[in-house]
């Protein structure tokens, strides 16, 4: 963060100042939500949670060296006392990021959103000091944190920004105006709460609704494959760049295949040339995610060469998504258990399929592990039946269905399928999901586990990692 004296963020937040002794001690840390984060010149920003109230922790965020805390109310020790502690972030990072002129580059989409996130920023990262969330750092708390993280060495601020509802992007923009806005797809997920697919095409549409216009050098980076991100063309004055294996596509992709370890390779086409590349992460539904990433730093003048092997290179940066780890037993586990909607959980059991095909080679099988997809409404037995339906035709060996009544779903349409009988189990909780696999697994097999986060699925890959079923710690 750019250093700001405590008396500025009192003025640029509308808040008062309570216990501080010199208003001009300048916040030179960063600004955290989490006291045991805070160190030398930080600004702990304290909210009221539903089972811990950040205020509580306000003494020792400051005896471990934060310069001041952002409350709601005095706490005994230096404050800034705003209204609402989540609008003066926002409004601190609006500052921060207009002061700096950073190229902000803001992405969003039904899924594959925090894959791509960390896809162009591996990318940028070859072009200059680059900022990017951790994992899924994506609404009105996580965006303005990140933001807050440039300083005047970067040149590149990558984000991410989901939307609950209409008018979430449209804010989430006003707090960082991107120059570069992605949209990457138009899926179910959250269908329940958007009531339809078009409703969520007209909440994503807002990112190029808010961009500048091309004579302003914005940019819009749109799906070439999808129909109704492709139709937000119409709704922007920025500048059109398309992705997609669509021949139209201005950044595209040719001859893509899956590897036998089940990573996608493809041919890299850009205005400025090609090149061939092939990926570490696995499942074919990164291809889409590589394009969009590719057409980003196609605008920001990187070559189609560097493009490719950026490309090859990268890594996942975010946890649980699609983490491939093979035992010592030879067991490969893959943890995808962060999110699930039917798009990504579609994609994922096809990478689990075609990681089978060498695991059979092996003689081993190919376990999916799963449980509910949150928020689908009206849609949520259809679209868990279909699931089930499809690991079947995908030949997954064994499907182990998780929870209650959407799990039930996901047993039933895979033995309403056809062939399957004892080939699909359904189970109360992830401790019954352990206690199955772990008597039954054997050398050769990989397991994709993956839930809606608020099942806690990942649970199940840890405790086949390591033993327990602990994940970490909860934020204070």
């Amino acid at each position: 963060m750019i250093p700001l004296s405590l008396a500025e963020i009192a003025a640029l937040t509308g808040g008062r100042q309570h216990d501080i002794t010199d208003p001009e001690v300048r916040i030179t840390g960063p600004v955290v939500i989490d006291s045991r984060e805070a160190g030398p010149g930080a600004l702990f920003a304290a909210f009221a949670g539903e089972r811990v109230d950040g205020h509580d922790f306000a003494a020792g965020a400051v005896a471990s060296g934060a310069a001041a805390v952002l409350a709601t109310r005095p706490v005994g020790v230096p404050a800034i006392v705003v209204d609402d502690v989540t609008r003066a972030l926002g409004a601190l990072a609006r500052h921060v990021v207009t002061a700096l002129g950073t190229q902000v580059v803001a992405l969003t989409g039904s899924s594959g959103k925090t894959s791509t996130k960390d896809l162009i920023a591996q990318l940028l990262e070859r072009l200059g000091p680059t900022v990017w969330p951790p994992g899924s750092f994506n609404n009105e708390i996580g965006l303005p944190l990140t933001a807050l993280r440039a300083d005047e060495s970067t040149r590149h601020l990558v984000l991410e920004m989901g939307a609950r509802g209409i008018g979430h992007i449209r804010y989430l923009t006003e707090l960082t105006p991107p120059r570069i806005g992605v949209v990457l797809n138009v899926g179910t997920a959250h269908v329940g709460e958007f009531g339809s697919r078009e409703r969520i095409a007209q909440a994503k549409g807002e990112m190029v609704e808010t961009l500048p216009s091309a004579d302003e050098g914005g940019v819009a980076v749109l799906n070439a494959d999808d129909p109704l991100v492709r139709a937000m063309r119409s709704r922007t004055r920025a500048r059109l760049i398309l992705f997609g294996e669509d021949p139209e596509a201005d950044v595209r992709a040719e001859n893509v295949r899956l590897t036998d370890a089940g990573t996608p390779a493809f041919t890299l086409h850009t205005p400025t040339g090609c090149g061939d590349v092939t990926m570490r992460l696995y499942g074919e539904h990164h291809v889409s995610n590589a394009l969009a990433a590719a057409a980003v730093a196609h605008q920001l003048g990187m070559s189609a060469g560097d493009i490719a092997d950026a490309l090859s290179s990268a890594g996942s940066l975010s946890r649980w998504r699609m983490e491939v780890t093979e035992r010592a037993d030879g067991v490969t586990v893959v943890n995808d258990a962060y999110n699930a909607n039917p798009d990504s959980m579609r994609a994922a059991l096809r990478a689990l399929s075609a990681m089978g095909r060498a695991a059979q080679d092996r003689g081993g099988r190919t376990w999916a592990v799963l449980g509910e997809m949150a928020e689908l409404g009206d849609e949520a037995l259809a679209e868990h039946d279909a699931i089930g339906r499809l690991a079947v035709r995908l030949n997954v060996s064994k499907l182990v269905a998780v929870g209650g009544r959407e799990a039930a779903w996901l047993d039933m349409g895979a033995k309403n399928e056809g062939s399957w009988g004892e080939e699909s189990v359904h189970v109360s909780d992830a401790e019954a999901a352990v206690d199955l696999l772990r008597d039954q697994l054997r050398a050769g097999d990989v397991v994709l586990v993956k839930a809606s986060r608020s099942v806690g699925l990942e649970r199940v890959a840890n405790a086949l990692l390591d033993g327990t079923g602990e994940g970490g710690g909860a934020a204070r």
